[in-house]
């Protein structure tokens, strides 16, 4: 079948995360607010189903990472320290014309409002000069406006860790080198959002911080810091690390956990910034692209920010950020490795990845379009689904209630009865459902005593079926999804 055009692809994704309830436009009854998206029924177990996974991954598979969950507004010379006040914004132009306000830097990408073409993607008309625009939400704290209570939303996760990185340390007993997890909200004043929910101006993020010791201490400690080449062994962490290991060590960890749920390497970049894009503090940064039917966009960022953010919030709170290590005999601000992903953007390429177009025929020689999402079994909303053969027949739906009852404490189940069970088939393939029980007459014991008590499971995939016994639906089903 030939590959839909992007344009047409991304209307398909957008149309089925409507329809199903994967994504909805916030605000819709009243025209909607661009830039902010609401999560449906399934959006909402696949966004919480990549969430544990990230979590468990991070802070219950490892003794060196620690979790925090952090206030969304923090003191404002919390955002003075990381410059973001200064320095957070973006390029942008307005369109004398049209009276449309766009990034400078992505002028070209986006069609003028007033003047819409299937042949122009860009407005013709004349653009002002580019000025900043700070992308931080302001809001005031307190009874009174004025400038003396202003706060923000916080743009990123970020800084709550480095602020409460001492407190931490010490209620986690833990040793450098250790981490710090924090899955939260983030908020930006982006001045063009655009392609869905890649872009938006409210959206998770799910960051972590991990705290090395500088180099010249792992050298003082081991005679030397490890060199990173091709032969470099990243499975077991060494004492004679550096930053440039761990910084590789943390790109390979994220990537293979992309393909543990389900986004294979070759949908996968690496990009390894130049020296001239680096932030001014960073020491490297790679930025995990996926290959979005827009384009190949930014999943997440690996940066080796050295020892900036400490450094930073001591100097400007008067409080000390230096570690004290028991081997060395000495202090030092630690430096830092940050992968830093977006919940949202990752939704977003879970649903691209997954959705596939296929026909299929019936046992009457009916050809249809079937619209699968091939989830991998642990991120989908949905795991299985339950299907009494007919709803009309008490001791069928008695089985299936009783089916999935037996399953639903240990995963998501979705019961239904209603219409012909090639159409009950369909719905969860569209929701990406990777499994379907259906209770038959065979359940009840009419193919004969051995069929007493099975199932038929349904591959959604393959649409294979097999014969099942309810006793060991539990444990192969557990089996698949976790």
């Amino acid at each position: 079948m030939a590959e839909p055009k992007t344009n047409e692809f991304m209307e398909k994704i957008v149309s089925l995360c409507k329809r199903r309830g994967f994504v909805f436009q916030s605000s819709e009854i009243y025209g909607g607010i661009n830039g902010f998206w609401d999560y449906g029924p399934l959006g909402a177990e696949l966004k919480r189903n990549v969430k544990d996974l990230w979590w468990r991954s991070m802070t219950r598979l490892r003794d060196d990472i620690a979790g925090l969950e952090a206030t969304i507004i923090m003191h404002p010379k919390i955002w003075e320290a990381s410059g973001h006040i200064a320095t957070f914004t973006d390029p942008m132009v307005d369109c004398k014309t049209c009276k449309g306000r766009f990034r400078a830097d992505q002028v070209s990408e986006i069609p003028c409002p007033q003047r819409p073409s299937k042949t122009v993607s860009e407005c013709a008309g004349e653009k002002t000069e580019p000025r900043p625009f700070n992308l931080m939400f302001k809001t005031h704290v307190g009874p009174v406006e004025g400038d003396e209570n202003v706060a923000y939303l916080r743009p990123e996760t970020a800084q709550a860790i480095f602020a409460q990185f001492k407190n931490v340390l010490e209620v986690s007993r833990q040793k450098v080198p250790f981490g710090i997890a924090q899955i939260g909200k983030a908020f930006r004043n982006e001045v063009t959002p655009r392609n869905f929910t890649f872009r938006s101006r409210e959206f998770e993020q799910m960051e972590l911080e991990f705290f090395i010791k500088p180099d010249e201490i792992v050298e003082k400690l081991n005679g030397s810091v490890a060199k990173l080449d091709s032969s470099t062994d990243l499975s077991q962490a060494r004492a004679d690390w550096g930053w440039e290991v761990w910084h590789k060590y943390w790109v390979e960890q994220r990537i293979r956990w992309y393909e543990s749920i389900g986004l294979p390497r070759a949908s996968l970049e690496e990009y390894w910034q130049k020296k001239d894009e680096l932030a001014h503090y960073a020491k490297a940064t790679v930025d995990i692209l996926y290959k979005f039917p827009f384009g190949t966009q930014e999943l997440e960022g690996i940066a080796a920010r050295g020892d900036f953010d400490l450094t930073q919030h001591q100097k400007h709170s008067g409080r000390s950020m230096e570690y004290f290590d028991e081997e060395a005999k000495s202090k030092y601000i630690p430096h830092v490795i940050e992968p830093s992903a977006g919940v949202d953007r990752l939704i977003l390429a879970l649903i691209c990845n997954a959705y596939q177009e296929e026909p299929v025929t019936d046992e009457k020689g009916n050809t249809e379009t079937r619209i699968v999402l091939r989830f991998h079994p642990r991120v989908a909303p949905v795991k299985v689904g339950i299907f009494p053969l007919l709803k009309n027949k008490p001791e069928l739906v008695q089985k299936a209630l009783q089916v999935r009852d037996i399953l639903r404490p240990h995963m998501n189940v979705f019961y239904d009865e209603a219409g012909a069970i090639g159409r009950r088939y369909r719905r969860q393939d569209e929701a990406g459902t990777p499994f379907g029980i259906t209770i038959d007459f065979d359940t009840l014991g009419e193919g004969g005593p051995e069929r007493v008590d099975t199932v038929t499971l349904r591959d959604r995939d393959s649409m294979r079926q097999e014969r099942v016994s309810i006793s060991e639906l539990l444990p192969k089903l557990l089996q698949q999804i976790q």
